[in-house]
């Protein structure tokens, strides 16, 4: 064969094989995007590289599959519930005080389903594994409850606030794992099988 064809055939398959990393590539970003929506977007923002986002939410996703996630049981949920209930009333009373009671509650929410109670940034990064749609309300919320120590919020601050923690409470609260944990255990069965 002629030297030129080698060189011909070295070179379509080395854009073959850009172009199926290429692809691999946008597809694990994608699947990434999926999995944890407006969270993926903020890594790559914050750390100003789309690599190192997925690396930095893929070792958040295994130290996530390593925790002992469980739901909650129906009499947790129910005092739960309750004690949700009772911030809510507070609220129009003493705003600041129900703002810092649901920051405790969804807190202990997420202490009793298993995640660990570090500090704010870890415990928001664990959160987004799981529960990607509602991580930014947490967030969010803290941030103004931050304001409020400061006295910087208002009460319409502080409103949106119980908004932003009340779709956290309500999604931790479900009945069941969340679509996440789900996939988890599914693949926990399988690997047992």
């Amino acid at each position: 064969m002629q030297p030129w064809i080698w060189i011909v055939v070295a070179v379509a398959v080395v854009i073959v094989l850009a172009l199926a990393y290429w692809y691999s590539e946008r597809q694990k970003g994608q699947q990434m995007r999926e999995r944890f929506g407006s969270e993926y977007d903020r890594s790559v923002d914050q750390l100003g590289d789309e690599r190192r986002a997925q690396k930095v939410l893929e070792r958040r996703a295994e130290r996530v599959e390593h925790l002992q996630i469980r739901p909650l049981s129906p009499e947790d949920q129910q005092r739960f519930t309750e004690s949700w209930q009772s911030i809510q009333a507070l609220f129009v009373d003493d705003p600041v005080r129900a703002i810092h009671d649901a920051d405790g509650l969804v807190t202990e929410v997420m202490r009793v389903r298993g995640y660990p109670i570090t500090d704010f940034e870890q415990r928001a990064a664990d959160i987004s594994v799981n529960h990607p749609h509602v991580v930014e309300n947490y967030r969010a919320a803290y941030e103004i409850a931050r304001r409020s120590d400061r006295a910087e919020a208002n009460t319409e601050d502080l409103r949106q606030a119980l908004v932003h923690y009340r779709a956290l409470f309500e999604d931790l609260l479900g009945a069941g794992p969340s679509r996440s944990e789900e996939s988890r255990e599914a693949r926990t069965v399988d690997k047992a099988a």
